[in-house]
């Protein structure tokens, strides 16, 4: 059974920095897209980072680049660093995984979805 699980969420002041991990368990990864989304409040889930091992391309949503660093450690395991946190990026957070390769920003493309951890971000 193909399980993620996030941790490292919590709150922080603006300006702080976080970094949340998902592990992987059930299968290897390596080789196929996997990201992060989060969902705010009363908002849709929203794309935040992507990974594709196609050349370890990194991909980000406008609102977070600069700030937040995707990375892999071996086939299991994704981190996201998050910098110069502000109020907006509070959230819950996803890491998502899929069984194709490549990467998307569209939520559908994921076949497998952790937890979420809640990111706090106060003014």
């Amino acid at each position: 059974q193909v399980q993620l699980v996030e941790s490292g969420g919590g709150l922080v002041q603006a300006g702080g920095s976080l970094r949340l991990s998902c592990a992987a368990s059930g299968r290897t990864f390596r080789n196929y897209a996997m990201g992060w989304f989060r969902q705010a409040p009363g908002k849709e889930r929203e794309f935040v980072a992507a990974f594709n091992w196609l050349g370890s391309s990194e991909y980000y949503a406008d609102s977070v680049k600069g700030r937040f660093t995707i990375s892999i450690d071996g086939a299991n395991t994704m981190y996201l660093v998050m910098n110069s946190l502000k109020p907006e990026d509070t959230g819950v957070y996803y890491c998502a995984v899929s069984r194709v390769r490549g990467y998307s920003d569209n939520a559908s493309f994921y076949d497998y979805w952790g937890q979420g951890t809640q990111v706090t971000v106060s003014s």
